[in-house]
């Protein structure tokens, strides 16, 4: 498997290669994702955000709106980025179409996927916060393998990518931790370095690295062929 300088290399070269596209693609994400957000923060009735009413029933102040935006957009959304930084690290066309299609078109394999992912690391956050972050890191090849293996059903996803991290958790936990400084310099830049270098660079190294796993895992025998549907 290659190094995590090696993944972030090609990451960067490849994103190079395909700048205005890569911006262009994650600005519209961010875009989506942000207009989203404002369902989420804003219940059905109107309300502003910071406005608590009570509501009947288990979503007490917030919208049916909100929740059905954030049950039902946002994954598809992940899972079409996934696809796109995939295409940018093995040095294929970047598209914006097949990105939105790629989310939308098995909408609810990959809502399925997306959602078990986010309630299971939910639920063993509620254990103390290291087993939620251990189980999240185990899970977090899920969105890329809901887009890149489609015959992989949602509950086997997470399983897949349990099987793919397992003994390489610290190694993806290192690769989020190594992002930190182009972190604070996005901050410090107001999120401007974020649009424009950091939010794609990032994003592709993270799905280098799924890339690099899954083969690893596959020469291993730590997961087979007929496991991933190929």
């Amino acid at each position: 498997m290659k190094l995590r300088a090696e993944i972030k290399s090609q990451a960067k070269e490849r994103f190079a290669k395909q700048y205005w596209i890569s911006v262009g693609a994650f600005v519209l994400i961010m875009l989506c994702m942000c207009v989203a957000s404002v369902f989420t923060s804003t219940d059905t009735w109107g309300r502003s955000p910071g406005m608590f009413v009570p509501m009947a029933g288990p979503f007490m102040g917030f919208g049916f709106i909100g929740v059905a935006v954030s049950v039902f957009l946002m994954p598809p959304l992940t899972v079409a980025y996934a696809w796109f930084s995939m295409r940018i690290y093995n040095d294929e066309t970047g598209e914006i179409g097949p990105m939105f299609g790629a989310g939308f078109k098995n909408y609810w394999h990959n809502v399925g996927g997306m959602l078990f992912m986010e309630l299971f690391t939910f639920l063993w956050t509620l254990l103390f916060i290291v087993p939620g972050i251990i189980k999240a890191i185990a899970y977090s090849m899920t969105p890329y393998i809901l887009t890149d293996l489609p015959r992989v059903t949602p509950t086997q996803a997470l399983k897949v990518s349990m099987k793919m991290t397992k003994g390489y958790k610290g190694e993806i936990f290192v690769m989020y931790l190594s992002f930190i400084g182009w972190g604070i310099l996005t901050a410090l830049t107001g999120g401007i370095l974020g649009i424009f270098y950091t939010g794609p660079y990032m994003s592709t190294s993270l799905a280098g690295l799924y890339v690099e796993i899954k083969k690893n895992a596959l020469e291993k025998g730590m997961v087979t062929a007929e496991e991933l549907g190929i």
